[in-house]
């Protein structure tokens, strides 16, 4: 997969979090994890978009393994947000 289908699909990603955590949050849910759910699914696409930049191999790869790191995290959340109710099935 090319960087900028990488970088699309963070950027959809993305988004998709932002609309649902703009939700979550209008229906007073628990905000703590909306707000880290909110930080590592926006990081991702951040991360990709700052490795094009990297000053050498080092720093992009390190952009890029904190980007994978940041995807892991963002897995955890919405499993937690639906296994405590704040999230229905339907959003998850």
């Amino acid at each position: 997969m090319s960087a900028s289908i990488v970088k699309a699909k963070a950027k959809e990603l993305a988004k998709q979090i932002i609309f649902l955590c703009h939700e979550l949050k209008s229906n007073h849910k628990e905000s703590v994890l909306i707000n880290q759910l909110l930080r590592s699914g926006t990081s991702i696409g951040a991360n990709l978009h700052e490795a094009q930049y990297a000053q050498g191999t080092k720093d992009l790869l390190s952009k890029l393994e904190i980007s994978l790191k940041e995807c892991h995290e963002t897995e955890y959340w919405p499993d937690l947000l639906h296994e405590t109710d704040c999230i229905t099935d339907e959003q998850y």
